[in-house]
């Protein structure tokens, strides 16, 4: 009896934390073209190569950040290794292995210091919600844990 409630509070919680449908809330294109968004100032209102965040123009230089990628490893192990592997296996969340070839580093940026709206807005985060079925959740980092995080992607992909 025990095993049964408690088996369905987990799957509770976790059609919760999927989430419903919000409805139909993309507009519908026209003329069969996706046109962006604008704001009140012609701008674009979301840019998915950018994503949702602060983080706009990412400069990384070629070469590795050691100490970077040694501090980034660090802030791994003690929030992210939890649900990422640096393979492409999926554990909680998607692997890491390739992950800053895949996506730039300001995608990357905005995901990890800002989870919830872009798993709201953005298409390549939803369709990793869809596929891994669990919210990441806001890890709280600051700007350096961030980008020292990216390094150590960066490291892990390869770069030297």
């Amino acid at each position: 009896m025990k095993r049964t409630f408690l088996t369905a509070i987990i799957l509770s919680v976790i059609l919760f934390a999927c989430g419903g449908g919000q409805g139909d809330s993309k507009p519908a294109a026209t003329d069969g073209a996706s046109e962006t968004p604008t704001t009140s100032t012609g701008a674009p209102a979301y840019d998915p190569e950018r994503g949702e965040g602060k983080f706009k123009d990412v400069e990384v230089p070629e070469t590795l950040d050691p100490a970077l990628a040694a501090a980034g490893e660090k802030v791994y192990s003690m929030k992210c290794a939890s649900c990422h592997k640096l393979t492409d296996e999926r554990l909680v969340g998607p692997g890491w292995k390739g992950v800053t070839l895949r996506n730039t580093a300001a995608w990357i940026m905005n995901f990890t210091t800002n989870p919830d709206e872009m798993l709201d807005k953005d298409p390549k985060a939803q369709a990793q919600l869809e596929i891994c079925l669990v919210r990441m959740p806001n890890q709280n980092l600051n700007d350096d844990e961030t980008r020292q995080v990216y390094e150590f992607m960066r490291q892990n992909d390869g770069v030297k």
